[in-house]
């Protein structure tokens, strides 16, 4: 079985309580014996897969697999053309190069429902959002890779594993995928 779950802000990407004040999985109803494939931080939103499949998680997130995650990052500031490229040719994060990826201005701009809690805000400083494609997922990468190029993540939600959207799938909910969404998620799984 393959679960999706539009994973909100403040939720752990794991069952059991951490000690925080962030819900585990576990608060959700899941179908007894899934797990998460992969992980999103508690201040991260979006896809969130679930299996009871243990093969799929090195199918998915194996680094040779190179298995595409798309992300819509919220950033201080609007990140120029060689920003990005930056990006896209990868940055140092920490000791690890990440490999090269997709980014772009998401034009236009999404309209999304505000966050609970809202993100920080200045007058001052406008924000925007960037779409990323990746093939690695290193802890915390998206938040580093647009620090690192001067342009700190406010918010950050996963859109799209494979070829598989979030879509309307309200935050919170989850449900089984069809055949035809299991294998949009494997589309580009090698």
């Amino acid at each position: 079985m393959l679960l999706a779950f539009h994973k909100p802000y403040g939720v752990l990407s794991r069952f059991t309580p951490d000690g925080s004040p962030n819900r585990p999985l576990a608060d959700f109803g899941f179908p007894p014996r899934v797990y998460p494939i992969g992980r999103l931080d508690a201040d991260s939103e979006g896809l969130l897969l679930l299996t009871d499949e243990a093969a799929l998680n090195e199918q998915l997130l194996h680094p040779d697999r190179q298995h595409v995650r798309t992300y819509w990052a919220q950033v201080e500031k609007i990140p120029s053309r060689e920003a990005l490229a930056a990006l896209e040719r990868g940055v140092t994060i920490q000791t690890h190069h990440t490999l090269p990826c997709r980014a772009w201005l998401l034009d236009p701009q999404p309209d999304l429902a505000p966050r609970d809690p809202p993100i920080r805000f200045r007058k001052s400083i406008p924000t925007c959002w960037i779409g990323l494609e990746l093939v690695e997922g290193k802890n915390r990468q998206v938040r580093r890779m647009t620090a690192s190029i001067g342009h700190p993540t406010l918010r950050l939600i996963r859109v799209q594993i494979g070829g598989f959207a979030l879509g309307a799938l309200p935050a919170g909910e989850w449900r089984k995928l069809t055949a035809a969404e299991r294998a949009l998620v494997l589309r580009n799984a090698a």
